[in-house]
């Protein structure tokens, strides 16, 4: 439905592609009795949540070491989902916007913690709506989340969203993530893997972000908080990447094969990939 909307509707109808696929899905659920709507009866019609439910937070060094591990991924994520807007909105990213980019993320983080939810992270399938709708006014962005501050308060239609089959969000998600990976590939291509070690680095990087989901058992024999990172095909791809740039890329030759030092995404891309002499290895 999303792909006939998009190829065949108005500009106007295939701008919402994805949510008329959504509400046809749950229309074709319901008669098949994959839904289940007993919660929006129970749900309050207005409700706030109370700041600190859970009690004044408390500090550990096991907690707190592990946070930074989660929030240097998540902020690697919302690195790439920014770069990824970038292309798709022709405007350059700069590493002011990079900035303000993740401090957005922290502030809604601290805010949503007062408020008894999970850290926050720039969500990859509003990427993918980016290029879908081809709508890129920050003016709408802005409304949008008025909009959803406003659904928030609502209870009731917390409950309906949730009663979604997951078979019909996960249908509209596959073009959204599909966007967004074929928005990575569109940056990657852009990168200089001649005479470095680039390509190293995306090689062993994707394919431990990918070890995860072939081999869901792979890291069981693990202490639990490296399952907790590792397990994440995100998390594991995303601290690989990190991990190897430094390694190959910023930090001075030692031995081995010496490659160019260059700048630039994964160590250097395009025009503003600078080549230096290499270091003598005695």
């Amino acid at each position: 439905v999303v792909l006939g909307v998009q190829r065949f509707a108005p500009p106007f109808l295939s701008r919402i592609a994805v949510l008329i696929g959504i509400a046809v899905g749950l229309a074709v659920a319901v008669p098949f009795g994959f839904t289940d709507f007993g919660g929006v009866g129970d749900s309050d019609w207005l409700g706030i949540s109370t700041p600190f439910h859970f009690g004044a937070p408390t500090f550990h060094a096991s907690a707190i070491i592990s946070m930074l591990v989660v929030a240097l991924v998540t902020m690697t994520e919302t690195t790439g989902d920014l770069i990824a807007v970038g292309e798709m909105t022709d405007r350059r990213i700069e590493p002011r916007t990079l900035s303000d980019g993740l401090r957005a993320d922290g502030l809604s983080t601290i805010l949503g913690g007062v408020f008894n939810t999970f850290p926050y992270t720039a969500y990859a399938q509003n990427v993918g709506l980016v290029g879908m709708t081809r709508v890129r006014s920050r003016w709408v962005v802005a409304a949008a989340g008025g909009i959803l501050v406003l659904l928030g308060l609502l209870p009731k239609l917390g409950a309906v969203v949730a009663a979604i089959p997951a078979p019909v969000l996960g249908g509209a998600g596959l073009v959204m993530f599909g966007t967004v990976a074929a928005s990575g590939l569109r940056t990657l291509a852009r990168v200089d893997f001649e005479d470095n070690h680039n390509l190293t680095v995306v090689a062993v990087s994707v394919a431990v972000g990918v070890l995860p989901v072939g081999v869901p058992a792979v890291y069981e024999q693990f202490p639990d908080w490296f399952q907790t990172v590792m397990n994440s095909g995100i998390s594991a791809g995303c601290l690989t990447a990190i991990v190897l740039n430094l390694l190959f890329n910023h930090l001075p030759s030692r031995g081995g094969s010496a490659a160019p030092e260059t700048k630039g995404l994964a160590g250097g891309s395009g025009e503003d990939a600078v080549e230096k002499p290499r270091e003598e290895v005695v």
